[in-house]
């Protein structure tokens, strides 16, 4: 009996024990939790926002996971000496789905594909499907389940700002052509999204604004659309665009115009991850981007970098923002010719970012002790902008500029006015220039003229041709004082006629038939003026 209470008892006292130190694990586990939501610490358990498969192997597999994911990285070395990249892909995205929180492993893989394996491919189109998975497995993956990470915003950033945005790529053109493609489907080719900003951002939002209008929904089910769901899976497949025969059955051409912006808010959002909100107030900030290029979708990521970081600060994010708007000013415009055919994409300057690059110097230098170096920095970017804002004939805000130069740095020599200065640069470059090096500056600067007159900018032409003009006489000049040795020019209208002779055989034939009208635009417009004197 005393045996039998003993065990009895013995285990009455270890159950209360366990019970005292299960509560005691409670407490301290939940004051773990709370410190790593306080102070945004990444952990290796259970996941947000995972789907299903994730779930499943983050909980069933445990620390089975690493093993896998050890013998899958020794599998994508082999195929990478291999010369074998077909699974790699696949490769990346289970490896992402075993070690979703392990995001320095993704970065890398994204990386090796975007960068190693994409210029192991001779074709453009390989090249470009390569640099899209690197992009994808950050921004569709691994930000799913890291959306606090400021490597991985800084990392696809990147990818978009150096690896796609600059020229040391052969096949950079291609890529961005192909992303202009496709993100022209669908944004077209706005530069202002305020409306978009406030427009239904998902289903639960379209409903809560269009679910009351009985007109909409007898208009989709006589179309053959009977949900919401429906109508916006045809709105994608028909490359989003509004099934003809809803909108004939609606007969309103403001409710579709609504409808159709609705949809294209949440076909950014699912096709490129990009929150229309974030992309007005980005606009806002900085001036107006053009989001079909990639400098644009370098500075949103790199934006959310800063978001999401806890404290709002990470100095790669910072860089990248000030170094794609930089980019973004010297060539982050679209120019298109033709707007259906995209072989004559060409980027240009986007000029109403001056005033931002020129702030985020001015930043830098206030808040790095006013270091030289950044002061350097401001006043060889205001030099620059100077001669790029004329040669686009952008001259009052060159002027603007310029004032503001010779305030600050202090040669009165050197800031006599604002075409003297641009003047010089091409001055120095013509006065000991040979007549094969001067004829060559002079057609080059009328090859541009016509180039912006194709394109509708006219004011850049104009500057151009003045430019071109203004070296011609220069070289003339020089001639005619008493440099013996020099050989003239042939005469500046010969000069121009063979140039666009060259333009006409090798432009494009969309870019060819444009010239030529615009060149018969110009002659029938002088003809008229000969007339009336």
């Amino acid at each position: 009996m005393n045996s039998k209470f003993r065990t009895l008892s013995l285990y009455g006292l270890l159950g209360v024990v366990t019970l005292v130190l299960l509560f005691g694990l409670s407490r301290v586990e939940n004051r773990l939790e709370s410190q790593i939501k306080e102070h945004h610490l990444r952990f290796t358990g259970q996941i947000e926002n995972a789907p299903p498969l994730v779930a499943f192997t983050t909980v069933a597999l445990g620390s089975f996971r690493g093993l896998i994911a050890d013998l899958l990285w020794l599998r994508a070395g082999a195929l990478q000496e291999k010369g074998n990249y077909y699974e790699m892909a696949q490769l990346a995205r289970w490896l992402t789905d075993l070690q979703p929180t392990f995001s320095g492993a993704t970065a890398y893989l994204a990386w090796n594909m975007a960068y190693n394996i994409s210029v192991t491919c001779s074709d453009f189109a390989d090249r470009w499907r390569w640099v899209n998975e690197g992009i994808r497995l950050i921004r569709d993956r691994a930000l799913l389940y890291n959306p606090e990470d400021p490597v991985l915003y800084k990392d696809l950033a990147w990818i978009f700002q150096h690896k796609m945005g600059n020229y040391m790529d052969d096949a950079n053109q291609y890529y961005k052509v192909q992303l202009a493609q496709a993100m022209t489907e669908v944004i077209g080719n706005t530069d202002d999204f305020t409306d978009w900003a406030a427009a239904p951002a998902d289903a639960k939002e379209f409903m809560a604004s269009f679910g009351g209008n009985e007109k909409l929904w007898e208009a989709a089910m006589k179309a053959g659309y009977p949900d919401e769901a429906a109508l916006y899976a045809a709105f994608v497949e028909n490359k989003a665009k509004l099934p003809e025969a809803f909108t004939a059955a609606l007969r309103n051409a403001e409710l579709a115009k609504k409808i159709d912006l609705a949809f294209r808010v949440r076909l950014l959002k699912q096709r490129f991850k990009l929150d229309a909100k974030l992309v007005h107030e980005i606009n806002q900030k900085y001036g107006k981007l053009d989001w079909r290029l990639p400098e644009a979708q370098a500075i949103y990521w790199a934006r959310m970098g800063l978001l999401k970081t806890p404290g709002g600060k990470d100095i790669n994010c910072e860089r990248v923002v000030s170094q794609s708007l930089y980019e973004a000013f010297r060539s982050g415009r679209l120019m298109l010719a033709d707007t259906k055919d995209f072989s004559t994409a060409q980027m240009a300057p986007n000029l109403e970012l001056a005033d931002a690059v020129k702030r985020t110097f001015e930043e830098a230098y206030e808040n790095n002790d006013r270091q030289s170096t950044f002061f350097s920095v401001k006043i060889n970017f205001m030099k620059e902008a100077i001669v790029m804002m004329f040669r686009y004939g952008k001259f009052k805000k060159a002027e603007e500029y310029f004032k503001e130069l010779a305030k600050i740095d202090g040669d009165p020599k050197k800031y006599r006015t604002m075409e003297a200065f641009v003047m010089h640069r091409f001055t120095e470059e013509v006065r000991d220039a040979s007549v094969k090096k001067a004829g060559e500056l002079v057609a080059s600067l009328i090859w541009r003229s016509l180039y912006f007159l194709v394109y509708n900018e006219h004011d850049a032409a104009v500057a151009n041709e003045r430019l071109a003009r203004f070296v011609y006489k220069s070289y003339m000049s020089g001639t005619a004082k008493g440099q013996e040795t020099r050989v003239g020019l042939p005469p500046y209208d010969d000069i121009k006629k063979g140039v666009v002779e060259n333009c006409l055989k090798f432009f494009p034939p969309a870019m060819s038939r444009i010239l030529k009208a615009k060149i018969a635009e110009e002659q029938a417009a002088e003809a008229a003026g000969d007339k009336q004197k």
